[in-house]
C-alpha cells in the first residue's frame, strides 16, 4: 500500500459565527468550515450543511480520494446523512448549503431528495448544474423544483479557499 501525500497545510481558519441569529451566513459558516477540514484531509475544500427547522441534520466535505469513491461529494455524504436521520429519503423543508455550485450528480440529488431550497456560494460556469453550465431545475418536465441562492453567501470566502487549494496543487512538486 503505497503511503498518502501530506496534505498542503491550509492557510484559512474556521469560522466562528454567533449561534444568536442562524442565517444563511451562519449555515453558509458551517460549510466552510467543512471545505477547510477537507482541505485538511487533502480533498478537494467543498463542504456542505443540511438545516432543516434550525437544526442541521447533515454536514460533511468530500472524501473522493480518501474514500476511493466519486460519488463521496459533500452534497451527496451530506444528503445521505440528513435521509438516515430523518428515516426519510424526501427532505422537504431543509436547506442545503454548499461552499461551491453543485456538479450534475449532485444536482441531480437535491432534486430527486426533494430539498426545499439550495444555497451555493460560488457558481461553477464548467461543471455546475444550478445554474452555472446547465440548470437541471429549469427542466420543465421534473416534478421537483428547488428555491435558489446563488452566490452572495460568503462568496469571496469560498471562492478564495478553492482558489488557493489548486494553486497550491498545481505549484506542489
Amino acid at each position: 500500500m503505497a503511503d498518502l501525500p501530506t496534505p498542503l497545510p491550509c492557510p484559512f481558519e474556521k469560522r466562528f459565527p454567533s449561534q444568536l441569529q442562524r442565517d444563511d451566513a451562519f449555515y453558509m459558516s458551517l460549510a466552510y468550515n467543512q471545505a477547510i477540514d477537507a482541505w485538511r484531509r487533502d480533498e478537494v475544500p467543498i463542504g456542505a450543511v443540511i438545516e432543516l427547522n434550525g437544526e442541521i441534520i447533515g454536514s460533511a466535505h468530500n472524501t473522493v480520494e480518501s474514500a476511493h469513491d466519486p460519488t463521496a461529494h459533500a452534497e451527496i455524504l451530506a444528503i445521505t446523512q440528513a435521509a438516515a436521520k430523518l428515516g426519510n429519503w424526501r427532505l422537504e423543508g431543509a436547506t442545503l448549503y454548499v461552499t461551491k455550485e453543485p456538479c450534475p450528480m449532485c444536482s441531480g440529488a437535491t432534486l430527486m431528495s426533494r430539498l426545499k431550497r439550495v444555497c451555493y456560494a460560488v457558481p461553477d460556469p464548467k461543471m455546475g448544474c444550478l445554474g452555472g453550465a446547465t440548470d437541471l431545475n429549469a427542466l420543465p418536465r421534473v416534478n421537483h423544483h428547488l428555491e435558489l441562492t446563488v452566490g452572495g453567501v460568503l462568496e469571496t470566502e469560498c471562492r478564495d479557499l478553492l482558489q488557493a487549494f489548486f494553486r497550491l496543487k498545481r505549484t506542489d512538486p
